[in-house]
């Protein structure tokens, strides 16, 4: 599985822009990637976003960045020589369709695939299983399991604010591995149990 996490100006891929990029290869998660963008040229920028990922206006705009589709560009050729490319993430279907937006935007090759893998469904399934009710946002009456809602389930603490694309990529990791092995997976979470370990 490839770990992914994105940070954007804002939530629709047709009009924001990724900022951050940050990535894990499951089999191997010492192999990691980290990069930061300018937004491109017309961009929305919400202040709502730049609120969680601690970016400024300025820092996303700063043209000595590298731009988004050079980004994508390096983020798709490091992952090139995984032996399992399939998307995995929180919401990574957001993560999924900002990618694929700003290869387009920057006509560049996409091949990766459609198929995506959601710690979410991960985190909802192991509970059913385990005889839990998932919970329920009454108000809106849908799944509340965000992520820190997945994390503190795996035993881990609230992901830190504000949100960085690396730090939120292995924290899919280390639920994905929590949740299919009952088990940690990476240094950094080592000496958290797992709550529902055997």
């Amino acid at each position: 599985m490839l770990i992914i996490d994105i940070e954007g100006s804002g939530t629709d891929y047709r009009k924001h822009s990724i900022v951050s990029i940050g990535a894990v290869d499951f089999s191997n998660p010492e192999n990691r990637f980290y990069g930061e963008c300018r937004v491109w040229d017309g961009a929305h920028i919400m202040e709502e976003a730049l609120g969680v990922n601690g970016f400024t206006e300025a820092e996303i705009t700063d043209p000595h960045k590298m731009s988004e589709g050079e980004l994508v560009q390096q983020f798709l050729e490091w992952s090139q020589h995984l032996s399992d490319r399939t998307l995995t993430g929180q919401n990574v279907s957001y993560d999924r369709d900002m990618l694929r937006a700003a290869a387009d935007r920057a006509d560049l090759a996409w091949d990766l695939a459609h198929r995506t893998l959601d710690t979410h469904t991960m985190c909802w399934m192991h509970m059913v299983r385990r005889g839990l009710a998932a919970p329920i946002d009454e108000q809106h009456r849908r799944s509340s399991l965000n992520l820190d809602a997945v994390l503190n389930y795996c035993g881990i603490p609230d992901e830190p604010e504000p949100h960085n694309a690396l730090t939120g990529a292995l924290c899919h990791a280390e639920v994905a591995h929590r949740l299919l092995y009952d088990r940690p997976l990476l240094p950094e979470f080592a000496h958290l149990p797992v709550p529902f370990a055997a």
